[in-house]
């Protein structure tokens, strides 16, 4: 009997599937938030100069949806390595790829110093940030996941997904504490670079807890069956794709979410209360005042709707683990079908929360709170469920490409969209019918999708079928 225990694998206790599995996501959120933070309030002014201010916000959510792009890529090149050599070393090199790109950002010289080849630089190392991040979730939730009880798969899974909260806080808070501490001056010349530098403490920690990891259940099992796949994204496309189409569908309304309760909502919040306010700054500054080119926002001081946000991502972090246990529960397909129709109908509800009280602080935090938790509510069960619809050969391969052709699909053009619908009188009504859409499409995806719950990830990986692409 003891021959028999010391022949066990080793395993990773739950503490460190959680450190691990959190720390990593924690830090992709954090890198990403900095970015879509600096490519609302002083990208465009430092990388594109030279365009109007319209023209350079979008130029700047340009680069910021490059990433989303790059995220495919990652999810192939990553995937393979993830299934061919194991989930550890290949966390390992997503998390270095994603923190010296986040890093080098923070030293980039600035259109003032080197022209043109600031906005080219500024491009690629987004694009090579979002090769990274095509590469980090997937290996996290599988980590969470694979240690995980058969019983408790979906509230391991929130692991990773509390990430996103824990980022965007840390991020924010600290822009927040730049911004407060220093004159805007000083945060445009240099205070914007803090946070993309102070990423490179969040990745030191994170590498020392995934050095210290053992190899997942799940995939040690498929190295002494003999059932990797020689080339995973070929396997994944012949014998799962199918399930690689609708993991994407079932995202897409996740994505958009995000991204306008994130990145737009930013735009919007702090944007001018009015036309009267346009045409008082105007001629203040003597300047001619266009009114086709002024939108209407809700005019609030950049630190206050960073408060007003951060407050609303408290409701995102607290509904995610509900999440978690609501799809433990009941499962995760009706778990996500009726949080799917909710954002549905929070999407018809735009012009309700703004048309008569636009500008209120109580409305907007309490609309940024509800956006949020239907987030969480979303976002923690595809911790689980992307995982589990696909065999161990290529799991790794086909939730990263699930989970990232979504964010081309739902966030790379979301922000951009968001703001081509926003009407010029302020009304974003069609922001949020545009929200509603994407819920309709991911409810048909997950009607057409079977539960996942009951899925026993070890038995999946024996049943397999022997070594093939």
């Amino acid at each position: 009997m003891s021959s028999i225990a010391a022949a066990q694998p080793p395993v990773n206790s739950r503490g460190r599937v959680i450190v691990a599995s959190l720390v990593g996501t924690s830090i992709e959120f954090y890198d990403f938030y900095v970015y879509a933070t600096a490519a609302v309030l002083v990208f465009p002014a430092l990388f594109f100069p030279n365009d109007s201010p319209a023209a350079a916000q979008l130029s700047s959510f340009v680069t910021f949806g490059l990433a989303f792009l790059a995220r495919p890529v990652g999810s192939v090149l990553f995937g393979h390595f993830g299934d061919r050599v194991g989930r550890k070393a290949t966390l390992v090199a997503s998390l270095l790829v994603m923190g010296i790109a986040t890093f080098l950002i923070g030293v980039l010289p600035t259109f003032s110093a080197i022209g043109i080849a600031a906005p080219a630089l500024l491009a690629v190392l987004r694009f090579t940030q979002g090769i990274g991040l095509g590469g980090e979730w997937s290996g996290a939730a599988l980590l969470a996941t694979e240690n995980a009880p058969r019983s408790k798969r979906a509230i391991y899974g929130t692991f990773p997904q509390l990430g996103a909260p824990i980022g965007f806080i840390l991020a924010n808070t600290l822009f927040l504490v730049l911004s407060l501490t220093m004159s805007d001056a000083a945060f445009a010349a240099w205070g914007w670079r803090v946070p993309f530098l102070l990423s490179a403490v969040l990745v030191i920690v994170g590498l020392y807890v995934r050095l210290r990891l053992v190899e997942t259940p799940a995939f040690t099992r498929t190295l002494e069956t003999g059932t990797r796949a020689r080339v995973p994204l070929g396997r994944v496309f012949r014998s799962s794709w199918r399930n690689v189409i609708l993991g994407t569908f079932i995202m897409v309304a996740t994505y958009v979410l995000f991204y306008f309760m994130t990145t737009f909502t930013l735009t919007y919040g702090t944007a001018k209360g009015s036309v009267a306010a346009g045409q008082a700054a105007a001629e203040a500054a003597g300047k001619p005042f266009n009114p086709a080119t002024f939108q209407i926002g809700l005019g609030y001081l950049r630190n206050d709707f960073l408060v007003m946000l951060i407050i609303g991502v408290v409701f995102f972090g607290v509904f995610t683990p509900v999440a978690g246990l609501l799809a433990d529960r009941f499962g995760r397909r009706p778990m996500l079908l009726v949080t799917t129709a909710l954002i549905a109908l929070f999407g018809l509800s735009f012009e309700v929360w703004f048309g008569g009280s636009a500008g209120a602080p109580v409305v907007t935090t309490a609309f940024l709170a509800v956006g949020l938790a239907l987030m969480g509510l979303t976002f923690g069960p595809m911790g689980a469920l992307l995982p589990e619809l696909f065999p161990t050969n290529v799991r790794y391969t086909g939730s990263a490409i699930a989970y990232n052709v979504a964010s081309i699909l739902g966030a790379s053009i979301a922000p951009i969209v968001a703001v081509l619908l926003w009407q010029r009188d302020g009304d974003i009504t069609l922001v949020g019918l545009y929200l509603t859409g994407a819920a309709v499409i991911t409810f048909v995806a997950l009607l057409l999708s079977r539960e996942t719950r009951d899925v026993d990830l070890l038995e999946a990986s024996v049943a397999e079928a022997p070594a093939a692409p």
